[in-house]
């Protein structure tokens, strides 16, 4: 058989995922494409398709989208497709063993981090999060476990000091769909051969909530920083201040200043909070009920700033 001409499913959700569909669909038939439900969103809650859902109508794929790929008729479905090679980048489900054993390819999966460095849902947050100075992209031969199947082929990506999880997960894509289209042709020739991962070097990036962007002041403030950068556009790191939360879309840390932790500061012209370890610099904030703003901005209208202490672990204001 040609394998430019075998039967390709694609698995995939967010905009992550986006590059690796249309790559692959340039170089491969792809016959049906597998995506979450849509879901509620924006203010009117309207129902919203996910983005691999656009872009498969767009291409004119036919799109499943089953609320568990477990149900029996879910995998009928997927079944019927007769894939031999089923892609996955950014699913948001994990395949039982009978989706792995479909495929006479198996499945591929395009994973954002160098593995075993970063297994788990959020590996662009947590390599930014511990001040990882590079990460990359990793194809790999899935297998049951969560990010362990063995590697086809790996390409390093630097972490520039201004990235966050957004500029950097948008690199990220483009650079997995890449390596994507040059690893296949030697993998399905047979010609490729999956490598197993060091478990000896494995670290885990877990799922992240809503409250994992409350800042906690008793942390150093280059860790704060790091996380300003990890979770911006989500889940968002905040305060609470006057018993409001305040979004921090940017901030740097500075050794120069400090105070006790929790503390509000003005330096240089800017609002900062005092960490455990110098303090944060607020470049860019957003208070409740308002659009984003300069830190400088922020400061006319916060009155009571450097003359009050703020708890952003328990959400307290106290004087």
């Amino acid at each position: 058989m040609n394998t430019r001409n075998i039967r390709v499913v694609f698995m995939g959700s967010p905009e992550f995922a986006l590059p690796s569909l249309a790559r692959l669909a340039e170089a491969y038939p792809v016959v049906g494409v597998v995506t979450q439900p849509d879901k509620p969103a924006g203010r009117g809650r309207q129902l919203t398709p996910p983005p691999v859902k656009v872009l498969a109508e767009q291409l004119g794929i036919p799109v499943i989208q089953p609320p568990k790929l477990r149900a029996p008729e879910a995998f009928a479905e997927l079944e019927a497709l007769q894939p031999d090679l089923i892609v996955v980048t950014a699913f948001g489900q994990i395949l039982r063993q009978n989706v792995l054993d479909l495929p006479r390819f198996g499945c591929v999966n395009v994973h954002a981090s160098l593995l075993p460095r970063w297994r788990g849902a959020a590996p662009i947050q947590a390599a930014i999060l511990h001040g990882d100075e590079q990460t990359g992209v990793t194809i790999m031969r899935m297998d049951a476990g969560v990010d362990t199947g063995p590697i086809l082929a790996q390409r390093p990506v630097p972490i520039e000091p201004e990235d966050n999880a957004g500029t950097l997960s948008a690199r990220l894509a483009e650079e997995g769909a890449n390596l994507l289209v040059e690893v296949l042709p030697d993998y399905l020739e047979g010609r490729l051969k999956p490598q197993p991962q060091d478990e000896r070097l494995a670290t885990y990036a877990p799922m992240l909530k809503k409250g994992d962007g409350l800042l906690d002041c008793a942390r150093p403030a280059a860790e704060l920083a790091n996380r300003v950068r990890a979770y911006n556009p989500w889940p968002g790191v905040f305060f609470i201040w006057q018993g409001q939360p305040v979004k921090v879309h940017r901030a740097r840390a500075i050794a120069e200043c400090g105070g006790e932790p929790g503390s509000t500061l003005v330096w240089q012209g800017l609002p900062a909070l005092a960490a455990a370890e110098g303090c944060l610099l607020l470049e860019e904030v957003q208070p409740a009920g308002k659009k984003a703003m300069p830190g400088k901005v922020f400061l006319n209208g916060a009155r009571q700033w450097g003359q009050a202490k703020v708890d952003p672990v328990k959400g307290e204001h106290a004087s």
